[in-house]
């Protein structure tokens, strides 16, 4: 009987092991979306990351022919939506962010711009997922998308003329 627990626990590390090193990359890549962080120095988005792998590992047997990789989004935008709200006081707050295109944005329109353009959610299981309207989360897009395409315009540069010498 131990042996046979021991031989089941070392197949799931070994299925686990495997399923990370496919998909950690595409993971931390979406979650250093997710924070806005710069790629070279992300603790959020790592930290994010170790969570939902976490979790995933954790109901690793429960799984039953679902896709690993679903879950582990999944985890990752919950506790990425959970955190946002409770750090900023509410999905429409933002906080001066450290820089990047993604920066602008606030972290509910940044969850569903990943989630949608990036990991390619329908709009249906966004929406599901976040708990809110299909049409909340196409407008939602919609926004973030235009406000990604077509920035707010800042002061004129000033144009400073040297006189030749």
């Amino acid at each position: 009987m131990r042996e046979r627990r021991a031989s089941q626990g070392a197949r799931r590390a070994r299925e686990f092991e495997a399923f990370v090193t496919g998909a950690a990359g595409r993971l931390l890549h979406a979650a250093t979306l997710l924070t806005a962080e710069p790629p070279e120095a992300n603790p959020r988005a790592r930290r994010l990351l170790t969570l939902a792998l976490a979790h995933t590992y954790a109901s690793w047997d429960r799984l039953r022919g679902e896709d690993p990789y679903d879950r582990a989004r999944q985890h990752l935008a919950v506790r990425f939506a959970r955190g946002a709200w409770y750090q900023y006081g509410g999905f429409g707050r933002t906080r001066p962010a450290p820089g990047g295109a993604l920066a602008r944005l606030t972290p509910q329109e940044r969850l569903i711009l990943v989630l949608r353009l990036y990991e390619g959610v329908a709009e249906e299981q966004a929406a599901a997922l976040l708990g809110l309207p299909t049409d909340r989360v196409r407008a939602v897009c919609a926004r973030a998308t235009a406000t990604l395409l077509h920035p707010p315009r800042g002061p004129a540069p000033v144009v400073v003329e040297v006189a030749p010498s």
